[in-house]
């Protein structure tokens, strides 16, 4: 794990998790599950699935429909995407947009760049 993941995990506890699933073997939940383990508030964020539970956290419909703040934003959506979900993480103060691997953007990108969120790009090095 490089430097700057470190200090982002040790620094950051509460983490958004944008398009996590109920289906168990899917990598997002496999996330989930992995950064509970470890510590971390994790709270899944699924328009398809508001309301229920997944792994005991109630799933929210949007980023901004979330009470508690939210240091990291952890997003496992198609690139098209990605500057969606920047531009809601800037609107809600988060620390961190980590866009899981094969998510790339240019825009969210900039955005976040001029906004002093980090953007981090994705590692196996988590799993």
């Amino acid at each position: 794990m490089n430097d700057k993941i470190k200090e982002i995990l040790s620094k950051y506890k509460t983490i958004a998790m944008v398009g996590v699933s109920k289906d168990d073997k899917k990598p997002s939940t496999i996330v989930m599950k992995y950064m509970q383990k470890y510590g971390f508030k994790v709270i899944p964020v699924n328009p398809s699935a508001k309301g229920q539970k997944i792994l005991g956290e109630e799933v929210f419909e949007k980023l901004e429909d979330i009470k508690t703040p939210i240091d990291i934003v952890d997003v496992f959506r198609p690139s098209a995407e990605a500057n969606k979900y920047a531009e809601e993480s800037v609107k809600i103060g988060a620390k961190v947009l980590w866009l899981q691997l094969g998510i790339k953007s240019i825009d969210a990108k900039e955005l976040v760049a001029v906004s002093y969120t980090h953007l981090t790009l994705p590692t196996s090095d988590l799993v």
